[in-house]
């Protein structure tokens, strides 16, 4: 009898939506079946990639004698974490040189978030956070948890399948001085849309001038257009001048670390003095949390990072995913063209990184994974990574139909 457990009230809880679709598509038994729910990178065979760069750092680890597995600093890898300033802020930043930057490794994106949400919950004079409608799912969660004050601000256009760039500026120029507002760094998840680079600098200005706290989230550098300077622009004109910021790192799409749970928080302070003793209250936060991080996935970013062949090895495969992409999006709109698809499709090729709000309904998404054994998330999200030459007529043939059947 569950009535004699302890836990006998526990309800089940909901699936997470998006891992949920994993579990539907699972157990489909349809030959024609297609996941375009997850967010990792898939080759055109639909299997997942370990980069050879990576596979050359953990033979160079396993054979190195001198590696050894004892716990790492609470703030993790050192080289790790100077690497990844340099690759998110440049490696000319004047804010690394005058040491106005503090770095600590965490558990990839995810955790680097929760670090970074829970210090300023301790620390930062304003509780509340603004954060893209729609975002992340997982966003509203983390903050919230970490004891901050989620809202709201304008910035996808439904209309348009682009950005509501007036409303965005409307609504972060109500936000009250000194709110913190979260931001994509660039391939803006879920919905694929970023700002341009004068519109980046309108919305730093107007954030600067309101003293409103950035705090990037930067998931896709070099994924969403190939090029790590290029996805990194709008990050580094907030450091450029002179401001504080917050930056959330991920290596789980660029470098295909996924399980490994690699990421690093950086805090970009105004003077060397404040970035030590904002380091001194992370430990505070990190140490009850999960101790110190983990050190094979760091270690294996750290070679790459640090020898100029790898380094360079990986940008071109870093390229060669972000291309297979691009290519995607590409023969997804012509296959909609040539069929003659009602309405525009041009936001498929506009959209960046790995993900395309297709702007379907929910109503067409379930008939599409009914009809046509096509899983993406209900708010009509679709992983482009996910898709194939060999699969895009057969999603083309169910967006047709779903769009006839349910215009």
């Amino acid at each position: 009898m569950d009535s004699d457990s302890v836990f006998a009230s526990v309800v089940r809880a909901p699936e997470d939506p998006i891992l949920g679709v994993t579990v539907a598509y699972n157990k489909d038994t349809s030959p024609n079946k297609l996941n375009l729910g997850v967010g990792a990178y898939r080759t055109e065979e639909g299997k997942p990639l370990v980069l050879n760069v990576v596979r050359k750092a953990e033979q160079h680890l396993v054979n190195d004698q001198s590696q050894i597995k004892e716990y790492l600093p609470i703030v993790g890898l050192a080289d790790f974490n100077k690497l990844s300033a340099k690759l998110i802020f440049g490696a000319d930043s004047p804010a690394i040189q005058q040491n106005r930057v503090t770095t600590v490794q965490c558990l990839s994106g995810t955790g680097s978030l929760r670090v970074g949400a829970e210090f300023l919950a301790r620390h930062y004079h304003q509780l509340t956070i603004y954060i893209p409608t729609p975002t992340w799912g997982n966003h509203p969660k983390i903050f919230n948890l970490a004891g901050l004050s989620v809202k709201t601000y304008r910035y996808y256009d439904p209309a348009t399948r682009g950005l509501n760039f007036q409303g965005l500026l409307e609504d972060l120029g109500a936000a009250p001085s000194g709110a913190i507002v979260l931001l994509h760094a660039c391939a803006h998840n879920p919905t694929g849309v970023d700002p341009t680079l004068e519109q980046w600098e309108q919305i730093r200005q107007l954030m600067r001038s309101k003293g409103l706290l950035p705090f990037f989230d930067s998931a896709y550098q070099g994924f969403a257009s190939g090029n790590l300077d290029a996805d990194a622009q709008p990050v580094r004109t907030f450091v450029a001048d002179g401001g504080e910021c917050l930056a959330a790192q991920s290596y789980a799409k660029n470098m295909g670390l996924y399980g490994e749970r690699v990421g690093a928080l950086s805090i970009v302070c105004k003077t060397q003095d404040v970035a030590s003793r904002v380091e001194s209250q992370l430990k505070l936060v990190i140490r009850p949390m999960y101790s110190n991080p983990p050190i094979h996935g760091a270690s294996i970013v750290a070679t790459i990072l640090k020898d100029g062949n790898m380094y360079n090895e990986w940008t071109v495969e870093l390229k060669a995913m972000a291309d297979r992409i691009i290519s995607m999006r590409q023969q997804l709109y012509d296959a909609l063209s040539a069929k003659g698809t009602p309405g525009d499709w041009s936001h498929i090729i506009k959209q960046i990184g790995m993900f395309t709000f297709t702007g379907l309904n929910s109503e067409q998404v379930v008939f599409m994974t009914k009809e046509y054994h096509i899983y993406m998330t209900s708010d009509g999200r679709i992983s482009m990574a996910g898709l194939s030459s060999k699969t895009v007529p057969h999603l083309t043939d169910a967006i047709h139909a779903a769009v006839t059947r349910f215009g």
